[in-house]
């Protein structure tokens, strides 16, 4: 794929790919083909966690310097094959009420959207049921953003107590990088109405930040964020969405959202420790697996 345009076959799906020697992330020559290649290479671990969830892109036609834009609805010159789902989207800033979503249940869709240069892969904590009816929430989300000069170290000690709280509720915790600057500590939940995650995540945001006024908040001000970490419940809201794990983030190398270990979050002393690149992340999964299997969902305590 190193040229410049490719017709290829991807299980029963023919794929049309452009511009492949397009360099995408300027500072290390990361090119569209070498984009393509990651995510399917990455694909096994990754669809899992997309299947069902409808789709958010991020898309950089010019790269990562260049301008972007999300998109919910599936492009008009999407393969007939591509699966969408038509779901509800009330508060949109653009006063849509329905938006037609891509959802990728598999490869092809995968491919098909990387050689659109969607970078950037969001997912909400729900999927979607028959006739695109969004079910409750399957997961809660508790997204770690360090405001300066913390870092990603304050927001490794911040998700281990976090890890104690959700275990001793129940929870069976896991953690990835946010592919940016924070970590994002995610657990498998049942709950009977789509509201609970989010009360559950803002109370425990509030009782971590009560604790330790001068280590974590809880409140989006950014006048009240410096040198602390935010505990970002607000990610549980049905409308968000999070970026999914294995996702390339745009960043001036092709960093990803990594799930880690917590031996790893524990270890980690400087911000570079939990900063992974896409070979970095095969190489990862080669040796370990998904890090991210969610396993057993749990009731919430609310």
């Amino acid at each position: 794929m190193a040229g410049g345009d490719a017709v290829v076959r991807v299980g029963r799906r023919r794929v049309r790919l452009s511009n492949l020697g397009k360099v995408l992330y300027p500072g290390t020559g990361f090119t569209k083909a070498e984009v393509i290649d990651y995510y399917s290479r990455v694909a096994p671990v990754l669809l899992p966690h997309l299947a069902g969830r409808p789709l958010t892109v991020r898309r950089f036609p010019d790269g990562v310097e260049g301008q972007s834009f999300f998109g919910k609805n599936v492009p008009p010159h999407a393969p007939e094959w591509v699966r969408t789902v038509r779901v509800g989207t009330p508060g949109s800033s653009r006063g849509a009420e329905f938006a037609e979503f891509v959802v990728v249940d598999e490869l092809a869709t995968l491919v098909w959207l990387a050689n659109l240069a969607a970078l950037e892969l969001h997912v909400p904590q729900w999927v979607v049921g028959a006739g695109g009816v969004r079910r409750c929430p399957d997961l809660v989300v508790f997204d770690l953003d360090p405001g300066e000069p913390a870092t990603v170290v304050e927001c490794c000690r911040v998700a281990e107590r976090l890890r104690e709280v959700l275990v001793g509720d129940g929870l069976s915790p896991v953690v990835k990088t946010s592919g940016s600057k924070g970590l994002q500590v995610y657990a498998a939940v049942r709950v009977p109405s789509a509201e609970v995650p989010s009360v559950y995540a803002k109370g425990l945001a509030r009782r971590l930040a009560r604790e330790t006024p001068q280590e974590v908040v809880w409140s989006m001000a950014k006048a009240l964020r410096r040198g602390k970490v935010l505990i970002d419940w607000s990610q549980n809201n049905p409308a968000k969405t999070t970026v999914a794990p294995y996702s390339l983030r745009a960043r001036p190398v092709p960093s990803v959202s990594t799930p880690v270990t917590w031996a790893e979050v524990a270890a980690c002393r400087s911000p570079g420790d939990l900063v992974f690149v896409a070979e970095e992340v095969l190489a990862r999964v080669a040796r370990s697996g998904d890090l991210f299997a969610v396993g057993g969902a749990s009731p919430l305590p609310v």
